[in-house]
């Protein structure tokens, strides 16, 4: 029978004595006192400490966390110059404005343009400088709108409606008087009525020759000056290409004579204004809308005279003009007859739908009256309004440009 481990040790006690630790008391030990050495030995002993399994990395002291620098960049803008942004390459001479540059303070403002601020800038030996008032400063930035260069060629601007009698040669005369007051380039308007146009008789004519001429002479025009004496320069240096004065001959004006004419006047003009005819099927609408870099539609201030306007910028769109007309500006002419019993509001609301923008030029005894125009004896509002559309039209011609 097996009993358990503790039993067999009772059954078996050499095995368990020899399994029992032995002990001994320090009396059963002889020591023999020679032999101790009662100065205690020195040893080193080695302490292993065991390291943790995941010990933290040591840390160690960071340099101090300096700004970033500025981003660079390669395209120049003068915003970015002023908040220290840096570049990969040197300023180019492009950033040398003269916005950047002048100083627009008193001291070097340019003198009044006339009255009391005038006076007292001169009176106080050019130390007092009150600068130009808002009406002045206003026409200056209209002004300024007009004169921007146009890169390339010639642009044409066609002037036109579907109806006779609102004012459409009249418009052209403000618009090219306009464009030549505020402008260092050559702006011609050229009279491309099929029928007898008036254009030349706005202007003091100065010339026998039209459009016929020009025609027939393209081979011996050899330069500016041999063209120049076949228009008629006004004052404000607006050059003016009269139609033919013979109906007989007028009818002739065809596709390929307005072609010859336009070809002409794009070699020495940059803006070429068209004064185009009453009804728009004609031969010549379509090289005139061709070449059209913007538009002008002539709107009268009656109810018929509006919806004939809006019926051409449907004919316009339905015939593949959409992005002209959208562009387009529409000169609304209240000196016709019945607009005093007309809402010019709806009118204007109505067309600005439609195109990019609505002038209303307001009646002027001068320009009722259909004779020769002088641009300096108009109203001011006259000229502002006229200022306005010029500088619609070159909007337009920049934004095409760009």
């Amino acid at each position: 029978m097996d009993l358990p481990d503790g039993n067999n040790d009772f059954l078996n006690p050499r095995r368990a004595e020899e399994e029992q630790p032995q002990t001994h008391s320090l009396a059963e030990i002889a020591v023999d006192a020679g032999t101790v050495d009662v100065t205690p030995a020195t040893s080193s002993v080695e302490i292993v400490t065991e390291q943790p399994r995941f010990a933290p990395a040591p840390v160690t002291p960071s340099a101090p966390v300096e700004a970033a620098a500025p981003l660079r960049r390669t395209n120049y803008t003068r915003r970015d110059s002023l908040s220290g942004a840096t570049f990969d390459q040197p300023e180019p001479a492009a950033m040398l404005t003269a916005d950047r540059l002048l100083d627009a303070s008193a001291k070097f403002r340019p003198a009044p343009e006339s009255g009391f601020r005038r006076f007292l800038y001169f009176l106080s030996l050019k130390s007092i400088n009150l600068g130009d008032p808002a009406s002045v400063r206003a026409r200056k930035a209209i002004e300024a709108r007009i004169a921007v260069p146009l890169d390339g060629g010639a642009r044409f601007v066609p002037v036109l409606t579907r109806k006779g009698g609102v004012g459409k040669t009249t418009i052209s005369t403000l618009l090219g008087m306009a464009l030549a007051t505020a402008r260092e380039d050559r702006i011609i308007a050229i009279d491309a009525n099929p029928d007898r146009g008036t254009l030349a008789e706005r202007v003091s004519k100065n010339t026998r020759f039209t459009v016929r001429d020009v025609v027939n002479r393209a081979a011996a025009i050899d330069g500016f000056t041999d063209f120049s004496t076949m228009v008629s320069r006004d004052v404000t240096r607006l050059d003016v290409l009269a139609s033919d004065s013979d109906p007989m001959l007028s009818e002739a004006f065809s596709e390929g004579d307005y072609n010859v004419v336009a070809d002409m006047a794009a070699r020495y003009y940059s803006i070429v204004l068209t004064d185009c005819g009453t009804g728009i099927v004609h031969s010549v609408m379509r090289p005139t809308l061709q070449r059209a870099s913007g538009l002008v539609i002539v709107s009268g201030g009656s109810v018929d005279e509006a919806r004939l306007a809006s019926e051409t910028l449907t004919w316009l769109e339905a015939n593949g003009w959409g992005d002209l007309v959208r562009g387009s500006v529409v000169a609304l002419n209240t000196a016709t007859q019945a607009t005093s019993l007309v809402k010019l509001d709806e009118i204007e609301q109505h067309f600005k739908t439609r195109v990019r923008a609505v002038v209303r030029i307001p009646y002027d005894p001068a320009l009722a009256a259909g004779s020769v125009i002088k641009f300096n004896e108009l109203k001011p509002q006259t000229r502002e309004a006229a200022r306005e559309l010029a500088a619609l039209v070159v909007d337009g011609l920049v934004a095409q440009q760009q």
